[in-house]
């Protein structure tokens, strides 16, 4: 397919795809959509930033257009992605006002969600915790629902939400379809995938253990006495919005405050903040009110922001699987982007870990785990960078580390080709 206007689709649906600039799709809803709109259903894996959402959001409002009597179900495993699939499909579903969709989320008020259901909507997405509990009540009418997609099946069961999933199943019409993604085809995966899927087609678009080739990759090897200084120096030196990654929701506060007294413009969004506090914070980011987002890693999947310029790892996550969709927060649809690394000695196997995903062929790293911060002398370079000068190539994934830049703290500009760097 070399355009939307060749799926088969309605005219009117057509037309707004093209009212909102999409004419070309991705790799995965090009072989998605067609499978889908046939009535198929599906196993998907593909990489973040792929375009997964609008795959299976077309498909569902088309047939829901032509049926406008059944409902789509849509499970997300968190409040933000289901806010931001929620918003996507209002933009696409704005031509045709027959078209209701409801919010299922927890964190909220029950009651608004019950004016929703009464409405009884075409399209609900939500959590499955929350799913779960309107199903329970019987608020959520299930006898309708003929379509159903799972997004991010692995972070729901990361989430713990594998319980709720099985009992949802419970309640769903035997005839119906079903499109389920996930980053990774894991045994676990496939327990959910035989309560959902019938004769499912599998897809498979890319690598979901390699980061887009537009990422350009930094790394500075640093200590952890210095990190904060490193990471004031590169906010300073690069343009555009910034997602820095923190492992605590303490840290997340803690840093963001101090960049504010620097008159570094950030916020902080983390699990403790209420619902719609949140939901601020990602309006205010979106709507580039400030430029500096900190961040744990519920803002690591799903959060589509297109002018997110770099993603910082001032802390590493423990699960290497969780940097792919951190980084993936930028260069989204084919856009450019960068990712920066702050390595301390205490982040060595975790770095590791990362780079094996990411270059399992590359020669294995030698990791000092003596936790003696006083005692241990660490090696700043690389194994791959201490024998000799190899090319780039050689490099974990083609990481480089950073040269200086000019300017700071205005929306776009430039990315300088980097190397790798030690403080």
């Amino acid at each position: 397919m070399k355009n939307f206007t060749d799926f088969n689709i309605q005219a009117e649906l057509s037309a707004q795809l093209t009212k909102l600039g999409f004419v070309t799709p991705t790799e995965v809803q090009a072989q998605v959509i067609p499978l889908a709109l046939e009535g198929k259903d599906i196993l998907a894996s593909a990489q973040t930033g792929s375009g997964k959402t609008m795959a299976f959001l077309l498909p569902l409002i088309s047939k829901i257009t032509d049926e406008p009597h059944k409902t789509a179900l849509i499970m997300v495993p968190t409040r933000e992605l289901a806010a931001q699939v929620a918003t996507v499909a209002k933009r696409l579903c704005s031509y045709n006002n027959k078209i209701n969709i409801a919010l299922l989320i927890g964190g909220e008020s029950m009651v608004p969600q019950f004016k929703q259901l009464e409405r009884k909507p075409n399209l609900v997405i939500g959590t499955p915790g929350r799913i779960n509990d309107h199903m329970m009540r019987k608020t959520l009418a299930t006898k309708n629902i003929s379509f159903l997609v799972l997004d991010e099946t692995d972070r729901m069961l990361g989430l713990g939400f594998e319980e709720q999933l099985f009992e949802i199943a419970k309640f769903l019409p035997k005839e119906r379809q079903c499109l389920m993604f996930s980053a990774t085809i894991a045994p676990k995966i496939m327990t959910v995938a035989t309560q959902y899927l019938n004769n499912h087609e599998r897809i498979t678009v890319g690598s979901t253990t390699t980061p887009a080739p537009n990422i350009e990759h930094d790394i500075i090897f640093t200590s952890e006495a210095k990190k904060y200084d490193q990471l004031v120096d590169q906010l300073n030196s690069r343009e555009g919005s910034i997602i820095v990654f923190v492992k605590t929701k303490r840290s997340a506060d803690n840093i963001a405050q101090r960049l504010n007294s620097l008159n570094l413009s950030a916020d902080a969004i983390h699990g403790d903040l209420m619902q719609r506090q949140r939901l601020r914070v990602i309006s205010r980011f979106r709507k580039q009110d400030y430029r500096i987002m900190v961040a744990t890693d519920v803002a690591a999947r799903g959060l589509d922001i297109d002018h997110v310029k770099h993603v910082i790892n001032y802390d590493l996550p423990h699960c290497p699987e969780d940097y792919i969709h951190r980084i993936g927060r930028t260069a989204r649809a084919g856009a450019s982007g960068s990712a920066l690394c702050l390595v301390s000695p205490d982040d060595q196997k975790k770095w590791r870990d990362i780079n094996r995903m990411m270059n399992p062929n590359a020669p294995k790293e030698h990791v000092n785990d003596n936790r003696d911060a006083k005692k241990r002398s660490y090696d700043s370079k690389p194994a791959w960078k201490r024998s000799g000068s190899p090319s780039a190539s050689k490099a974990p994934f083609g990481t480089r580390a950073p040269k200086k830049r000019s300017g700071g703290g205005g929306a776009g500009g430039g990315f300088s080709r980097p190397k790798v760097s030690a403080s």
